[in-house]
């Protein structure tokens, strides 16, 4: 099995709680599913829009010749700053339940659920300008991927796994970053099986909204046995959780799909 590629070779996308750390004290610090899951979850959603939603969103794309839904699903990381940091990610409190209350959690709207409503509601305003539908387009497909990675909906006291050191594949690392890249990275039979895996995973069972998909997150991290007891990756972590993660990429997909098609097809 390679040995876990370092964070610094990757695109930016998992590195939402890397960066906020150092800006922010409790924010976590990566980007989501790594530009590995990024890429395959928005390649995944495009397989499944509709005509019209196809065509609106080429030409909104086409105002940066070349531009993808793939290319773009790191876009959101790559152009982080201070005033956005806090839209990759949010923080529950340990012990507590997994309900999200945007008066503590989501301080006008400053978290992944709020900024995923706003920015839904501007992809889908026909009347806005087209370079404000792009940017919009842009964090939607990025924020879609950040809420389902579980530990973008992880806990305050760690900044989401960031914090929670570790050994796994040879190296030193944090919870965080193996949700974000170790295990994809790592996949037995390299890159190929996992995007077969991910493309074979069962797809969510209903739609949701930006609230239950970070509910659903939270619920993850929060199950017996998401943080390992030994601060060297057991043999039997990446196994047992395989499916857990595989069905979070999947449902990312079809969720995306759901949205750009809900906020760009026909009216």
């Amino acid at each position: 099995m390679p040995p876990l590629v370092p964070l610094r070779r990757l695109t930016r996308p998992f590195l939402a709680a890397a960066l906020a750390a150092g800006l922010l004290a409790a924010a976590p610090t990566a980007g989501a599913f790594g530009g590995v899951g990024h890429r395959l979850i928005a390649e995944m959603a495009e397989a499944r829009l509709s005509p019209a939603a196809r065509a609106e969103a080429q030409r909104l794309l086409a105002l940066e010749p070349g531009a993808t839904l793939v290319s773009i699903s790191t876009w959101a990381d790559e152009n982080r700053s201070l005033g956005t940091a806090r839209w990759h990610y949010v923080n529950f409190h340990r012990g507590e339940s997994c309900q999200y209350e945007p008066a503590r959690l989501c301080i006008e709207g400053e978290c992944v659920v709020g900024a995923l409503e706003k920015q839904i509601a501007l992809l889908g305003k026909a009347e806005a300008i087209d370079a404000e539908r792009l940017s919009a387009l842009k964090y939607v497909v990025h924020l879609v991927a950040d809420v389902h990675q579980p530990l973008h909906a992880g806990f305050f006291d760690d900044r989401g796994g960031n914090s929670f050191q570790l050994q796994a594949f040879e190296r030193g690392t944090n919870l965080h970053s193996l949700w974000d890249t170790g295990m994809a990275v790592n996949w037995p039979g390299g890159d190929e099986a996992f995007r077969a895996a991910v493309k074979a995973a069962p797809a969510p069972a209903s739609p949701g909204t930006p609230v239950s998909w970070a509910e659903e997150s939270c619920k993850v991290v929060a199950q017996p046995g998401f943080y390992p007891e030994e601060r060297t990756l057991p043999a039997g972590y990446a196994p047992r959780w395989a499916d857990t993660l595989t069905q979070r990429l999947q449902a990312a997909s079809v969720r995306l799909a759901q949205v750009l098609n809900g906020a760009l097809g026909p009216r």
